[in-house]
């Protein structure tokens, strides 16, 4: 079942053409991986999918449904969610709040309930916590729960930030460099994470530069080049490809 697909994505920045004429899909349980040098427009590409972009071409369609320059608050609301290169997480918060705050969107009491903590409004955040708290577990931070954010080492805050993405329970996962900055052990903790979520039916559109990675878990492969796709296929069609 498809699930995302792009088609003819293009975007120029004052006369700078910096994406032009992308097409690729992604099924669900699906891992693909943008990969490509410096500049070669990936981060550009995942910014006009997830809505901080408006495209100047071409269509994202996210379940067969136009949602092309649509806002990434709405597109969360369909089921895309995405990580960053830079890390967006609260650092004076605790690693469970960071996560509570992911679900946001399953919060739909009153202000008034939440600021007199009525009884709705407790159990509302008795099930938010429970489920945070399953989700550390599942990346691997349960013990860190209580911790400054902070505090913790860059790979956990990597799996922090998946974490909390996973809160919005996403059809769609961009994942934009989730390794990047890791060493060894934290970027391997991160694969296997990573294949576990598309392996429960997330479909995973990976942005990466270790290569051994996405050589690793990637379904798919679509190569950029200064903006261009020079290359597609699965990864050993696409290693063996002499551009």
């Amino acid at each position: 079942m498809t699930l995302l697909a792009v088609e003819g994505l293009g975007i120029s920045f004052g006369g700078v053409r910096a994406v032009h004429d992308i097409s690729f899909s992604l099924n669900k349980g699906e891992i693909v991986s943008i990969i490509g040098p410096n500049g070669a427009g990936k981060t550009t590409l995942f910014n006009m999918i997830s809505g901080v972009y408006t495209p100047g071409a071409g269509k994202v369609l996210l379940e067969g449904q136009d949602v092309t320059g649509m806002s990434p608050h709405l597109l969360a609301r369909r089921g895309l969610s995405r990580t960053f290169q830079n890390l967006q997480i609260f650092q004076a918060m605790s690693v469970l709040e960071n996560v509570m705050s992911g679900f946001h969107l399953r919060e739909k009491g009153s202000v008034l309930a939440d600021l007199f903590a009525l009884p709705g409004a407790r159990a509302r955040s008795r099930l938010v916590e429970r489920d945070a708290r399953a989700l550390l577990a599942r990346v691997g931070l349960e013990r860190a729960a209580e911790r400054e954010a902070g505090a913790l080492s860059y790979g956990s805050l990597k799996r922090l930030e998946i974490a909390r993405a996973l809160a919005l329970s996403p059809k769609v996962l961009l994942l934009d460099e989730p390794a990047a900055g890791c060493n060894a052990v934290e970027t391997e903790e991160i694969d296997h994470l990573i294949a576990e979520v598309a392996a429960s039916g997330t479909a995973i559109l990976l942005v990466e530069h270790d290569m051994k990675m996405v050589m690793r878990i990637s379904n798919h492969i679509v190569v950029l080049d200064h903006g261009e796709k020079i290359a597609e296929g699965k990864p050993e069609e696409v290693s063996q490809n002499p551009k």
